[in-house]
């Protein structure tokens, strides 16, 4: 169990990360200040947590703000006992991917693409296998910055039944079920070489993907 210090820490960093994604996608001169006085407080609760001393919240900010990591996303494969996978139309570019999203600090990536994968179509699943970690610079991904896609070979619970509406509707335009023959032909770049790798890990090839 996490000390109440720990826990403050938790959270400050989450707060540091969800201000950070805010500031490198909003559009907006008065929400990026505020993101920003958001990153501020939670520097200032990561050092009151840590019982740092005065001025060292200088090194904090040096340290994590200019995080250089790619960001971490994840998506959730989730194949039924009849060999269909559960995609998503995005809404943005109304092609079909597999669900999934940014993870968030204080998840695992398991955790997190199935939350994303609720949260997209309101299906419960439970993350099986790792398929593997794809770079987006590799996998056709088109995204203006660097990211790291974590795919889980997911279960889904309840006969695959939607459990009510979708909470993130608006991101999407639809879901439906397809089997590995009959994929819809308008699939989204970053998918298109990762759904074959869903397939592969389910048909019991155990072995992890990396960028080998």
């Amino acid at each position: 169990m996490m000390t109440p210090a720990q826990q403050i820490t938790l959270w400050a960093d989450r707060l540091r990360d969800m201000a950070s994604l805010g500031i490198r996608f909003s559009r907006s001169i008065y929400d990026t200040e505020n993101y920003k006085h958001l990153q501020q407080m939670a520097l200032e609760m990561l050092a009151l947590a840590a019982d740092l001393p005065p001025g060292a919240i200088d090194k904090i900010k040096s340290d994590l703000l200019p995080r250089p990591t790619p960001l971490a996303t994840g998506d959730a494969a989730i194949i039924n006992a009849r060999g269909e996978i559960l995609l998503i139309r995005r809404a943005d570019n109304r092609k079909w991917a597999m669900p999934g999203g940014a993870l968030n600090v204080g998840e695992s990536p398991a955790e997190g693409v199935v939350r994303e994968a609720f949260e997209e179509t309101a299906v419960r699943c439970e993350a099986v296998t790792l398929i593997g970690v794809h770079d987006s610079r590799l996998c056709g991904t088109v995204a203006p910055f660097h990211l790291y896609h974590f795919l889980f070979l997911c279960r889904p619970l309840n006969d695959g039944q939607p459990d009510g509406a979708p909470s993130h509707a608006l991101e999407t335009l639809g879901a439906g079920w397809f089997a590995a023959d009959a994929l819809p032909p308008d699939i989204d770049p970053g998918h298109i070489v990762r759904i074959p790798e869903a397939f592969r890990v389910w048909r019991g090839d155990a072995r992890a993907y990396f960028d080998r």
